[in-house]
Order: C-alpha cells, then sequence, then structure tokens
C-alpha cells in the first residue's frame, strides 16, 4: 500500500505540472455541450490535450482510490496529503501554450467548469477533514465528490460512460 501511495504521489506530483486548466478537465475526457443531442469535443482537442487530459484523468482515480482505502482503515493523514493533492493540480497551469488554453476553453461548457470547480473546493475540504480526524465529515466529503464525478460523466462524457446515470436528477 505504501508503494501504491507512493506511486499515486509521483503521478499526482507529475501531472501538477500540466497546466490548471487540465484539472479542470479531469472529470472527464470527452465533453459535450448538453447532455441530449451535443457532440463530443474530444475529436475538437489537440492530440497534446487529450494525452494530458488522460493522464490527470488516472492520477485524480488513483487518488481517489487511495482516499477510500485510507478512510476505510482510518489513516486521516493519508486522506489529507491525497484529497490535498487533488485540490492542488487545480492551481497549475506552467506547461499549456496560450493556444492549447485557447483549445481547451473553446471546449469547455460553463458548466462542466462550474463541476471541477466544486470537485476541487471538496477535495480542499476532505483534506481539511482528514487534518482533523473527522470520519463522518470524510465520508460525507468523499460521497459528494463521487456524486460529482457522477454527475459529471452523465451529462458531459455519456459517449465514453453510456450507463453512468446522474445521481441529481
Amino acid at each position: 500500500m505504501v508503494f501504491l501511495n507512493l506511486q499515486i504521489k509521483g503521478i499526482i506530483q507529475m501531472t501538477a505540472r500540466t497546466g490548471k486548466f487540465l484539472a479542470t478537465v479531469l472529470l472527464g475526457l470527452t465533453i459535450s455541450t448538453s447532455s441530449l443531442a451535443a457532440e463530443p469535443v474530444t475529436p475538437e482537442l489537440t492530440d497534446k490535450l487529450s494525452q494530458l487530459l488522460q493522464q490527470e484523468m488516472r492520477a485524480v482515480q488513483g487518488g481517489m482510490t487511495s482516499i477510500h482505502s485510507a478512510m476505510v482503515m482510518g489513516q486521516h493523514e493519508a486522506v489529507a496529503e491525497n484529497a490535498q493533492q487533488i485540490h492542488d493540480s487545480f492551481i497549475l497551469q506552467q506547461e499549456l501554450t496560450e493556444e492549447d488554453r485557447k483549445d481547451l476553453m473553446s471546449a469547455v461548457p460553463k458548466g462542466f467548469i462550474k463541476l471541477d470547480k466544486e470537485f476541487h473546493k471538496l477535495a480542499a475540504s476532505l483534506a481539511e477533514a482528514g487534518r482533523n480526524e473527522d470520519t463522518k465529515e470524510q465520508h460525507r466529503l468523499f460521497s459528494k465528490m463521487t456524486g460529482n464525478c457522477i454527475q459529471c460523466h452523465s451529462k458531459y462524457v455519456s459517449d465514453r460512460f453510456p450507463d453512468v446515470k446522474s445521481v441529481k436528477d
């Protein structure tokens, strides 16, 4: 488990250099402007953005897995560290060129950005709950983060995850 946590930390730290808006897209690899009839945005993304987004998604997935394991084992410090790393991956932007940012922003709907900001805010709160050793709050926040992922996938990435149904509808 320690090796896995070190690997995940390395991945998250590595992806923390990929750009602020990559975290914005960590909840999905393809994005649509509407859950009903919109076309996926992935074909419009550059190869570079697609690769960075996939990398970012894998890092968040690993962090969420580590948080779950740490929560059920009472490893509050690990919850705090992993949640903080997910939150901090939002404060980036070094590797994106101005053109990359424009390409990404043209593909990302406002609702997606709102979900992403909420996700990162929840991660910061989860880190605090870990530092406070508050298992009940950790569970509540982790559940909200998971719901946020489900909502995003069902709305903005339904072509990639057609069987994910929103928990908010």
